[in-house]
């Protein structure tokens, strides 16, 4: 059975009470085999009684059941099953916590009042602009600084700046000993020198400068903030996602902290993480536990006062501490208001028993029930590790908790300027956002016929292995924006879009909220199904098909480098929907994205701009009130049909016809020029400056 999961007719009324009689038929033919055993002991009997058994299984739990699915629940299998998928829509929906799903209605209006840009300026001014693959990009060429730090991730969070919440885009610079130089490689530096990460950077994620290079609020080493609200205190990274070695600090040999013009700059830890050596015979023990006979036992360089930091990666902390949770793939920093450097990390009760409830697949296994109950805070410098259950009312953790009474805390006790980071798991937003493409009617008769049957919005996308462009399911985003119908100014969310099942127009999207007393709640905005409302795939469509876009690309691929396109976001301003793609550039010999065009769209238009404003400006005119801002260098772009370009200031009347002649052909060269550069916007302001003045010669002269 396809249509719902559970018990259905058959197996309520036929089948469990075959598995009755099932059992009673065993329960004689052991009787029988009793009697036979102590008084009549005839093999016939003693087989009559094993066949009965048998003989009752393969009718009652086989034929009758098959008998009744084929010829009664079939012709009528709605109204028999009714009951039935009523009891799965329900159970399934609690299991995955979507019974909770405010649902809304949204217009997706296309009219330029309808966007509201003024009173919607604080979402614009935090559009994500950088995708996290091109920033990651980025950051390895400029702030990696040496060949042995990794940028693991780039993570997006919300911070306080300048009196505003601004979206962060940040990245941690962890230390991977196995890419130091290949003459550094010995015990010392990799166990004893050589034994931490080194800060972070943070920049805003649509912020550019002029060289199209990220707008740092923290860069560098060591680790430089530009805003007083975000500072650094502690900036050395002991455990992290790619800390795998253990390492030994304390030690007589100083630790290697950051490069620091010619010399380099050294520290010694200071922290609490990690265990004592402590005399010979532990020393000798805890060699022979981290497998280090030949080296650990002899050091010279380690004293008794020493410690060995083990289980350096915190993935294999929490897995250590607590292995019947499940964890998010996505661990995140935080930067805390006393400049020390936090992990946290969702973890997840779940199950593949629970009533009724639909299976859906999880990685490398199936299951029906799901709760985001724990969120893990994780002490960069020292491993401090603090459990903080955030689902109280979830019967499994409410277990775990009375079986291990010391190892959880109520989410209360978190501290105020960790607990104003946390977020929507991606991994329970998905999840839930799988199982609300069906389970998001619960009309019974609607349900088994699947009339509105959703599914998640498909874009098309890099795939990073193949260097391919192919169609996948849009990745949930982060957003600061004001949600509709809501009074806060902009609020953290992580939202998706929805299409109907098989089509690319779009149905609604979800939001999952994450800040204040608001926090773990989901929306859903529908849109009117009298209208259709572009998808992603449908906009990326209507830039694939623009002339000058994709003409400007091919002439970027054909110059020693090649376009990257930005994930397609789809952000709700006021009651209209905002579709917006960055470009970039990426040389062939360095592997360094450079943003080059903003291309936004509505229902009805689309433009571009070598930034946000200037797209914004081009898409909707001055209306958009959009201030100047600084372009990266040789960036360009050309305003399409429909969209009106910002007006050039009129020039200067000539003096005579000969003196509009000469300028309308420099003009004209100047345009010429500029096409060829690839620098379209500027060419079409030159282009309508031509026109002008072809106008004015038209008057003086009086000829065409």
């Amino acid at each position: 059975r396809q249509n719902f999961s559970g018990v259905g007719y058959t197996e309520a009324n036929y089948l469990l009470p075959g598995f009755i009689w099932v059992a009673v038929a065993l329960i004689i033919a052991a009787l029988i085999s009793l009697l036979n055993g102590f008084f009549l002991r005839q093999l016939r009997v003693l087989a009559i009684g094993l066949a009965i058994p048998l003989a009752v299984y393969i009718v009652a739990t086989i034929l009758i059941p098959a008998y009744v699915t084929s010829f009664i629940v079939r012709p009528n299998e709605l109204n028999r099953e009714a009951r039935y998928i009523e009891q799965n829509i329900a159970w399934t929906r609690r299991a995955f916590g979507v019974d909770r799903i405010e649902q809304r209605s949204f217009d997706a209006e296309t009219t330029a009042e309808s966007f509201d840009l003024q009173n919607n300026r604080p979402t614009l001014d935090n559009i994500r602009l950088w995708d996290w693959r091109a920033l990651k990009d980025t950051l390895t060429q400029i702030q990696a600084i040496r060949t042995y730090y990794d940028f693991t991730d780039v993570d997006v969070d919300r911070y306080v700046i300048g009196g505003q919440k601004r979206q962060m885009m940040l990245a941690t610079r962890e230390i991977n000993s196995e890419k130091l130089p290949e003459q550094s490689r010995n015990w010392i530096n990799e166990k004893l020198i050589y034994t931490h990460g080194y800060g972070l950077t943070m920049n805003t994620a649509n912020g550019f400068d002029a060289e199209g290079m990220p707008k740092f609020v923290l860069s560098n080493m060591p680790v430089e903030s530009t805003a007083p609200e975000v500072k650094v205190n502690r900036p050395e990274i002991y455990f992290g996602q790619e800390t795998n070695s253990n390492v030994y600090v304390r030690t007589k040999r100083m630790e290697f902290n950051y490069p620091q013009g010619e010399a380099n700059n050294l520290t010694s830890y200071q922290g609490s993480g990690g265990i004592h050596i402590g005399g010979f015979l532990r020393r000798l023990l805890l060699s022979w536990a981290l497998d280090d006979l030949t080296k650990l036992p002899f050091s010279d360089d380690v004293t008794p006062d020493s410690r060995a930091l083990i289980h350096r990666n915190i993935r294999d902390i929490v897995d250590s501490l607590a292995p019947f949770l499940v964890y998010d793939d996505d661990p995140y920093m935080v930067v805390s208001d006393d400049g020390r450097l936090y992990w946290i990390i969702d973890a997840f009760t779940e199950s593949a028993n629970y009533p009724y409830s639909k299976h859906y697949q999880a990685g490398d296994k199936t299951i029906n029930y799901i709760r985001n109950s724990v969120k893990v805070v994780i002490d960069a410098y020292n491993g401090t590790t603090t459990f903080y259950v955030f689902d109280p009312n979830d019967p499994l953790i409410q277990t775990y908790r009375a079986t291990f009474p010391t190892l959880f805390r109520d989410s209360r006790e978190m501290p105020a300027d960790l607990r104003m980071h946390v977020r929507y798991p991606e991994t329970l937003f998905k999840a839930q956002a799988e199982v609300f493409t069906l389970y998001h009617t619960q009309d019974t008769s609607s349900f088994f016929q699947r009339e509105d049957w959703w599914s998640i919005a498909q874009q098309v996308s890099l795939n990073q292995q193949t260097q391919q462009q192919e169609q996948q399911s849009v990745e949930s985003y982060f957003v600061l924006m004001q949600l509709p119908g809501e009074k806060a100014p902009v609020e953290f969310a992580e939202i998706l879009p929805f299409t109907p099942a098989k089509r690319n127009n779009m149905i609604g999207w979800m939001a999952g909220r994450c800040d204040g007393d608001v926090y773990g709640s989901l929306l859903v905005y529908t849109f009117p199904k009298s209208r259709l409302i572009d998808g992603p795939l449908q906009i990326e469509a209507r830039i694939d098909q623009n002339a000058q876009l994709s003409s400007q690309f091919t002439l970027w691929n054909q110059q020693g480098s090649h376009v990257q396109r930005g994930h397609l976001l789809v952000i709700p301003i006021g009651h209209s929907l905002l579709y917006v793609e960055p470009v970039y550039l990426k040389a062939d010999r360095s592997p360094m994205p450079e943003l080059r065009l903003v291309v936004l769209a509505t229902q009805d238009r689309l433009a571009f701009g070598s930034n946000f404003d200037e797209a914004l400006t081009n898409l909707f005119g001055e209306t958009a009130n959009a201030p100047a801002a600084a372009k990266p260098a040789a960036q360009t772009a050309k305003t399409p049909a429909g969209a009106q370009p910002s007006p050039s200031p009129t020039p200067m009347p000539a003096q005579n016809a000969q003196q509009l002649v000469n300028r309308a052909i420099q003009e004209f060269e100047e345009y010429q020029r500029l096409t060829a550069e690839g620098k379209l916007a500027e060419a079409g302001k030159k282009l309508e400056e031509h026109k002008r003045t072809l106008e004015e010669l038209k008057k003086i002269t009086g000829k065409p």
